[in-house]
């Protein structure tokens, strides 16, 4: 009795030792095939970092330059408007009559509020190709973004 309570106490440690070198080896298994799903989900995400990265640039470039346009137009636009209102004072301090400083001084008008609007309406074109072109490179972002994280969770 005791020779059959041995053989089966050395049939459950062998069976116990079989059955956990196995769980070892499904659990390596299963660990490597994780630590690679990891590697390869991290290196998605340093490309959507980097690209992200390079799309801010772009932004930033684009937006400097409309930035440096805006300010050369509005520094030209000024410049031309005190040369105006300088030639309207002279031509107004050169008249003969009050009808003369009258019609001088309505003409002036009318023609820097159409210099004006003019300005407004070309300030407004500029800033908004800037706007959509300060823009275009982080749009495709948010798509990247979903796409990175479909294919983690496909994985």
């Amino acid at each position: 009795m005791a020779t059959k309570a041995k053989a089966a106490g050395e049939k459950i440690i062998n069976g116990s030792a079989e059955g956990i070198e196995s769980a070892m080896k499904n659990g390596s298994e299963a660990l490597k095939v994780g630590f690679e799903k990891a590697v390869k989900n991290y290196d998605h995400l340093l490309g959507y970092s980097k690209g992200t990265v390079e799309a801010y640039m772009k932004a930033a470039n684009a937006a400097g330059k409309g930035a440096e346009t805006l300010h050369n137009e509005i520094y030209s636009y000024s410049k031309q408007s005190v040369e105006g209102s300088i030639a309207a004072v002279k031509a107004v301090l050169g008249s003969k009559s009050a009808h003369e400083v009258f019609e001088l001084q309505t003409e002036f008008a009318k023609t820097a509020f159409d210099a004006y609007v003019g300005q407004v309406t070309k300030l407004s074109e500029i800033f908004t190709s800037t706007s959509k072109e300060a823009i275009e490179p982080l749009q495709g972002r948010v798509q990247a973004w979903v796409e990175i994280v479909q294919s983690a969770r496909a994985a």
